[in-house]
């Protein structure tokens, strides 16, 4: 059976809706949206409130034939080859619930091999996601993308007059070339204490193809 990818935009506040209706061309049955933060991490502007880059990170599914062409169309009509107009990546999906006969497709047993790029997500409290973009960027990163999130494990409920409560946290993924990530990972283990209880949780995965990534 064909397998499925996962097809990730982050575009300019406004853009995602484009994103889609590009994708659509090319075989994409719709997507998600969520909104994020970019990498305008600055105390100073915080303060004044002008830090805030909005972003909108457009989810979607298709099957695996279609994708290439799909994410390579909309990054050439959304022109992803010039500075911060956008960047769209791609991960292989192992299983797919949710088509119009609600059956669960399986992907294909093929691995992504000596992929050039890595994303590393890092899921903390609210508020630290800048500190986890200054620590990525002194070993190597270039910047990254917050979601809000919230929490829901053991570590993570609270109470307020005795109701409990799920803080809020932040989704921070930053793209990274694979030499570049141990160096980046290990960085932000140490210095956010991950490896103390509720202090957040870190993963990595492959990526297949990305756009809109600028060396300069």
């Amino acid at each position: 059976m064909a397998g499925f990818d996962l097809i990730c935009c982050v575009v300019k506040l406004g853009d995602a809706s484009k994103a889609i209706r590009i994708a659509k061309e090319h075989g994409v049955q719709g997507g998600t949206v969520l909104l994020g933060t970019g990498t305008v991490c600055n105390r100073f502007l915080d303060f004044l409130g002008l830090s805030e880059v909005r972003k909108e990170i457009v989810y979607m599914i298709v099957e695996e034939e279609l994708a290439s062409d799909a994410i390579k169309g909309v990054s050439d009509e959304m022109q992803f080859h010039k500075p911060h107009q956008g960047i769209a990546f791609s991960h292989s999906v192992s299983d797919f619930v949710g088509t119009k006969n609600a059956d669960i497709k399986k992907a294909s047993s093929s691995e992504v091999k000596d992929s050039m790029y890595r994303i590393i997500h890092t899921i903390v409290d609210k508020g630290k996601g800048c500190d986890v973009i200054d620590i990525a960027n002194k070993a190597g990163a270039r910047g990254g993308t917050i979601i809000n999130a919230r929490g829901s494990g053991i570590h993570e409920v609270q109470k307020l007059f005795n109701f409990e409560i799920e803080p809020e946290k932040e989704d921070v993924f930053i793209i990274t070339k694979t030499d570049q990530k141990d160096g980046i990972i290990e960085a932000i283990r140490t210095q956010m204490q991950l490896d103390e209880p509720g202090k957040g949780i870190l993963f990595v995965l492959d990526i297949k193809e990305v756009y809109g990534l600028h060396e300069g």
